[in-house]
């Protein structure tokens, strides 16, 4: 029976950190706590952070500070990318009692707790650059009433994009044993949920981490095989990371949702290079090319960044054309935020402010005008649908 009091979880960013955030409500649940809204009055408050642009970080800062004004008197944890990256910056702001960073969570009842009892700050932030530090972080699987759960199964990027300062918040690559791959799917269909959504921070790297090295299209395989879910549906995967056996198991298999966001970051190859991406756009029209042979009916959506130190004009109309030549179903535009820490803070040719928000709102009217003629294609076809909710009289 929950007696410990009140806790509630408050999580920006990508699905891995939503995935994250379930599984610290999870661990809060366990413990005796009664998990609630955000909203509410609470005895703990979490707040799993992002660090991807400035303006996510302002976004953190925001929340905590909603937290404090919420009860003064509860413990303030945060936790996450940017706790890790910036954990003086978090301790700077008044209130916060607890800050771990991007390991350790499985602690953080115990962190909470600790700062409770001693009433003093405490602050578990790892540095996660060491070369020993390779094990993934096991959470707790979090069963909602949502009719879809997230399970995230890889951690870290190697891959240091000019411009990115996940490396630096997540560490080496690591990944989860198949064998508990396998195992949390089991349970996951077991407790009734129809679709399973796989996420990692570099998805397409699963398993390389491991001796001898196992691929994602084998542990997808394997999944297929020996278990009974329904829906399974991969999150971002990153164009270099499209093998051919990749290829064969997203677009072979019904089972797979047809949706896959693959990140293209720019539609400009002088760009992609000095971002430090992997790939050319020739690469990447013919991986979206190779999927739509395949699946006719999928939707690709992607990532898109404006205003990258050098970005001229011509280099953004390409683009632009090359972003209404994929005919992507949606896209997530982000215009470049310098990361302290990362080659491109230093990059000559900054783009000017103004000019990066005109970018931005350009790429958002076409992204809207793509996501409508996407729309309108599935206007008179019969489509399997998860129902989630009721809102009104809509189910959605």
């Amino acid at each position: 029976m929950n007696n410990k009091g009140k806790a509630a979880v408050y999580v920006l960013g990508c699905k891995v950190n939503q995935a994250e955030a379930e599984a610290i409500a999870q661990i809060f649940d366990s413990a005796g706590y009664e998990i609630v809204d955000f909203s509410q009055k609470a005895d703990v408050y979490v707040i799993h952070t992002c660090t991807v642009t400035k303006e996510s970080e302002r976004k953190c800062r925001q929340a905590i500070r909603r937290a404090v004004k919420l009860n003064p008197e509860a413990v303030i944890a945060v936790t996450g990318c940017y706790a890790q990256t910036s954990f003086e910056d978090v301790l700077s702001i008044e209130g916060v009692d607890v800050v771990v960073g991007t390991s350790g969570r499985s602690r953080i009842v115990e962190l909470v707790e600790e700062a409770l009892n001693k009433s003093k700050t405490v602050v578990a932030v790892e540095d996660i650059s060491q070369e020993g530090f390779k094990s993934f972080e096991e959470l707790p699987l979090y069963y909602s009433k949502r009719i879809r759960a997230f399970l995230k199964i890889q951690e870290g990027c190697e891959e240091f994009c000019t411009y990115c300062i996940v490396p630096y918040a997540r560490g080496p690559i690591r990944s989860m044993p198949r064998e508990e791959v396998l195992k949390r799917v089991g349970e996951m269909v077991d407790r009734g949920y129809k679709e399973v959504v796989i996420s990692g921070i570099r998805l397409g790297a699963y398993g390389k981490d491991f001796n001898p090295s196992y691929s994602l299209a084998e542990l997808l395989t394997e999944i297929l095989d020996k278990t009974d879910v329904k829906r399974l549906r991969v999150s971002s995967i990153d164009p270099q990371d499209f093998t051919h056996q990749l290829m064969e198991v997203l677009t072979e298999n019904n089972t797979i949702c047809p949706h896959f966001h693959i990140p293209l970051q720019s539609g400009d190859d002088y760009i992609l290079k000095r971002m430090g991406r992997k790939y050319t756009i020739g690469e990447y029209a013919r991986i979206i090319e190779r999927i739509r042979a395949k699946r006719p009916e999928v939707s690709i959506t992607t990532d898109v960044m404006v205003g990258f130190p050098g970005e001229r004009e011509e280099n953004f109309l390409n683009t632009v054309n090359f972003i209404r030549e994929m005919g992507f179903m949606d896209i997530h535009v982000f215009k470049f935020s310098p990361r302290k820490g990362t080659p491109a803070y230093s990059f000559p040719d900054q783009v000017p402010g103004n000019v990066k928000k005109n970018r931005s709102e350009e790429v958002q009217k076409l992204a809207a005008e793509l996501y409508g003629k996407f729309a309108s294609g599935c206007l008179g076809k019969t489509l399997d649908v998860l129902v989630e909710q009721q809102k009104d009289e809509l189910w959605v």
